[in-house]
């Protein structure tokens, strides 16, 4: 089924706010720019996706970020850095290189949202116009939306070797008419996807700082759902699955999800994991450093390029908070996309933006992911992580990451890794002749 750019717009929520200081907010007047919320729609691929600008005051400064979902309760994505000259706003979102390119006449606010360098294989950027309503409110729902809450699963073959991925729906809460879904795969979820009911399908979506994204839901009458990516797919496709509860796909046995545990191993378990390569100064870290003996140690493989390793960052930052007097290390093997201009800059950003000072290493570019960590096996998930004992060896491994966008996984997983890293810090601590190099 085709759905209108009007009828996805009514559907779907989503916010941005950008950063002004007061030296740039005294060059424009309150006539051409003043707090409140922009809504309209931007063209992703062809399709219009809503977006909404809110700007306001915090003192003496405006304040602003992506958000999206429940009015009362957004997500928040905020831009790095803002100039503005007269009616035009640049607002930069460095963690994901990224730039917004605005321009502001009277109620309206019309601009582009892209990669803030190009690079060798430019993605054209999105467009977007909005104008000026004043309060932030949920979008409309028609009547008798069916309750569609709980987990599912989407047969499929990736590329990565699974058979199925998993859909995790929110109900509304509160007086809200606004559900949250996400799709999470072996290498990740889709971030979170909210929209409303419309008469026939769910429309769900959402426009962060990593970009747009937008789904149909379709409850069929035997109880399955079609989900449809509206955005397409590879050569323009529009991909479209089944998605079943957990008791009819087995029951028709098709395959269950990937155990995240199961999908990378380390070739040979009783050898240290080892790793050595430089940091942003260009000093080079090893296993084989002081830091690290007798040491738990998170190893976390993926790229300030990837999605799924941003939501991955902030659990990362709160167990090094957690648990590093108690005997945690935490290093970050980095694996950049190979274009220098964007690469190292985006990189700084990631790591102030998050506020990470465990170490982060530049391990390569992603064609040598297999090349620069030989232990693993299939190793092929952006992030994956490797849990290492006190006594070097590797107690188990990650991959992928169910962020916030994935509700009940997220707090499945923050459990899961806290009970991992207690039980592995309760290890005593080998000898230095048991230790292993």
């Amino acid at each position: 089924m085709k759905l209108s750019g009007r009828v996805l717009a009514s559907s779907l929520a989503a916010v941005s706010l950008v950063q002004l200081t007061p030296a740039l907010l005294a060059q424009t007047s309150p006539a051409k720019l003043t707090t409140g919320v922009w809504q309209g729609v931007a063209k992703v691929r062809d399709t219009e996706i809503p977006v909404t600008i809110r700007i306001t005051r915090n003192g003496s400064k405006l304040e602003a970020a992506f958000l999206n979902g429940p009015a009362t309760n957004p997500d928040v994505s905020p831009a790095s850095a803002v100039t503005l000259e007269g009616n035009h706003l640049v607002a930069s979102f460095d963690y994901f290189a990224r730039t917004l390119d605005a321009t502001f006449e009277g109620d309206s606010l019309t601009g582009t949202y892209g990669a803030t360098h190009p690079g060798k294989r430019p993605s054209p950027p999105s467009t977007f116009t909005a104008k000026r309503i004043g309060k932030l409110s949920d979008p409309t729902s028609s009547p008798n939306a069916p309750n569609i809450s709980g987990s599912w699963e989407i047969a499929t073959k990736s590329n990565k070797g699974e058979g199925a991925w998993e859909l995790r729906v929110d109900p509304p809460t509160g007086r809200s008419p606004v559900i949250k879904a996400a799709i999470q795969r072996i290498d990740g979820d889709t971030g979170g996807l909210w929209g409303t009911w419309n008469g026939t399908s769910y429309t769900l979506g959402h426009f962060t700082a990593a970009g747009g994204a937008a789904y149909s839901v379709t409850p069929q009458a035997d109880g399955t759902l079609v989900v449809k990516s509206l955005l397409g797919g590879v050569h323009g496709s529009s991909p479209e699955f089944v998605a079943h509860r957990p008791d009819e796909a087995r029951k028709l046995n098709l395959p269950a999800p990937t155990d995240t545990t199961q999908q990378t191993s380390i070739k040979d378990p009783n050898a240290p994991f080892a790793f050595s390569f430089p940091d942003l100064n260009g000093k080079v870290l090893s296993n084989r450093d002081p830091q690290f003996r007798g040491k738990v140690v998170i190893v976390a493989i993926g790229g300030s390029w990837c999605p799924n390793c941003h939501d991955e960052a902030g659990l990362l930052v709160s167990l090094y908070k957690r648990f590093h007097s108690k005997g945690l290390e935490i290093v970050n093997l980095d694996f950049e996309q190979g274009d220098p201009e964007t690469d190292s800059s985006r990189l700084k950003a990631f790591i102030q933006h998050y506020g990470i000072t465990y170490p982060v290493l530049l391990a390569g570019t992603t064609d040598q992911l297999n090349e620069k960590i030989p232990q693993g096996v299939n190793l092929n998930c952006w992030p994956t992580s490797f849990f290492v004992g006190r006594d070097g060896l590797v107690k188990e491994t990650h991959a992928g990451f169910a962020g916030p966008g994935n509700t009940a996984g997220h707090i499945a997983l923050e459990h899961e890794v806290t009970t991992l890293v207690e039980k592995m810090l309760a290890q005593p601590v080998p000898s230095q002749s048991a230790q292993l190099n």
